[in-house]
């Protein structure tokens, strides 16, 4: 195996960095997730330039004190806009400036506002009425924990931990013991089951985006806040259910279908679900056997996915590009085990770049290596 530590969550984004240049096309989570792996690269190593790959970014979507968030619409009250509000609040700490705290509070609006279910928990996006997916608890929770203590907002708070607790509840699949990619009150959906609302199948991102969620909320909760203990329990439950299912160190692109023909070890879900467990143990919310078990999936992500060319530049392989539950008639998402395996893999993606960064960030600063 070729060995690519020490340092590689630092190669990998110089990577990415030159790859892409600024990341200024679109107002997007992708985005928010390399970010993220930048903020805990300059927090790691002190090196400006990580710091300033986002600002400088970010400068180009809020220019002014309006609240304005270039390429952002509120009224679609899609939870995938408020990824990107952590760096809003990042860069408002580190600077002061008042344009990244107003339009903060455009995202924090939105929240307030957002559609819910009869049981108060967010819809998706207004276009997926009634639904919750687990995708959405990693893009609105920790900001919104994250503001509501900076405006010592406890309901919000209070809010925040609802909505982790239930989309695990609704997705939640008792036979397999894992959590199913979404859930439709409705039932009006085709890949909704009639009876309970979910799903067909456990999605390894999905699980992996709610658990590196509920991980950054933990990061950020005072331990003697109410609402902490709780979802600590949650974080090792599902963590403990994760490790029991991994294959050669690694998640399945589908967690409930092991051995079935087609499916594959994926790297995004693989790099969320590490990246998760990986902080929560170092902040000692998790057992400690569970560290040392997460830095050897982290070594088994470096085994099965990275890669590097010629010129010694890193990329992470086997990404699944996208993948969602319903939307247009002609090109419906339905959930099934077939629709999953045939989403588009390869490299070079930002969200699972990001997701590694994040991950190799949280292995290097952990202790002891096995």
């Amino acid at each position: 195996m070729k060995e690519f530590l020490p340092k590689s969550a630092a190669k990998m984004a110089d990577c990415l960095m030159k790859r892409y240049g600024l990341l200024t096309s679109r107002w997007s989570y992708d985005y928010g997730v390399a970010w993220r792996g930048m903020e805990a690269l300059y927090a790691m190593t002190g090196e400006k330039k990580y710091f300033d790959y986002i600002k400088d970014a970010m400068d180009t979507f809020v220019t002014d004190e309006s609240g304005a968030i270039r390429d952002y619409t509120l009224d679609e009250f899609n939870l995938d806009y408020i990824c990107n509000g952590r760096q809003l609040l990042y860069l408002y700490k580190a600077t002061g400036e008042k344009k990244y705290l107003r339009a903060a509070d455009v995202l924090y609006d939105q929240l307030r506002r957002q559609p819910r279910t009869s049981d108060g928990g967010f819809w998706h996006k207004k276009c997926y009425p009634y639904q919750m997916w687990l995708d959405g608890l990693h893009m609105s929770a920790p900001f919104y924990v994250e503001y509501c203590l900076m405006a010592e907002d406890d309901a919000g708070i209070r809010d925040a931990a609802k909505q982790l607790q239930l989309a695990y509840d609704h997705t939640y699949e008792p036979k397999t013991r894992l959590n199913h990619h979404g859930w439709d009150e409705s039932r009006a959906q085709q890949w909704s089951n009639p009876e309970t609302g979910r799903s067909a199948h456990a999605w390894g991102r999905a699980v992996g985006w709610y658990m590196l969620g509920l991980a950054d909320v933990l990061a950020l909760l005072p331990e003697n806040h109410e609402c902490f203990e709780p979802l600590r329990a949650l974080m090792e439950k599902i963590s403990a259910r994760m490790l029991e299912i991994r294959v050669d160190g690694a998640w399945l692109q589908v967690l409930d279908c092991p051995g079935r023909e087609g499916n594959y070890l994926e790297s995004s879900g693989s790099c969320l679900m590490t990246a998760a467990i990986l902080k929560a143990a170092a902040n000692h919310q998790l057992p400690d056997w569970m560290l040392a078990a997460a830095q050897e999936s982290f070594r088994a992500i470096q085994r099965h996915f990275v890669g590097q060319m010629r010129d010694g530049t890193l990329f992470l392989a086997k990404t699944c590009y996208g993948a969602g539950l319903g939307g247009k008639t002609e090109a419906y998402r339905d959930g099934s085990y077939d629709y999953y395996i045939s989403e588009t893999v390869g490299s070079y993606d930002i969200k699972g770049t990001g997701a590694y960064i994040q991950a190799a960030c949280a292995y290097e600063g952990s202790e002891p290596h096995a």
